[in-house]
């Protein structure tokens, strides 16, 4: 059996201040009854115990561009994180 490495999703983000920054797309999904879109990603830093620091985001598809917003509804906040353990357990 081969061993292939699977191919990482990338995206760029660009920051208030114009900088760009490759970040490691972990996983985009969206709740249905919401039609909130999220997107779990890695700029592959870690933290003082060697694990690797994940950000969450809302996408915001508004203005065409989408743009990716802060997480600061408590529920909501409480439901991406069910996700974020689901993920961790299929690891």
């Amino acid at each position: 059996m081969e061993n292939q490495e699977i191919e990482k999703k990338m995206m760029s983000i660009v920051a208030e201040d114009g900088s760009v920054e490759e970040v490691e797309v972990i996983l985009a999904f969206e709740f249905k009854d919401t039609k909130k879109e999220y997107v779990i990603y890695t700029k592959n830093e870690k933290d003082e115990n060697e694990n690797i620091t994940v950000y969450v985001s809302n996408v915001d598809r508004s203005s065409g561009e989408p743009r990716l917003l802060g997480v600061d509804d408590e529920e909501e906040w409480n439901r991406v994180k069910d996700v974020l353990r689901e993920l961790s357990k299929s690891e």
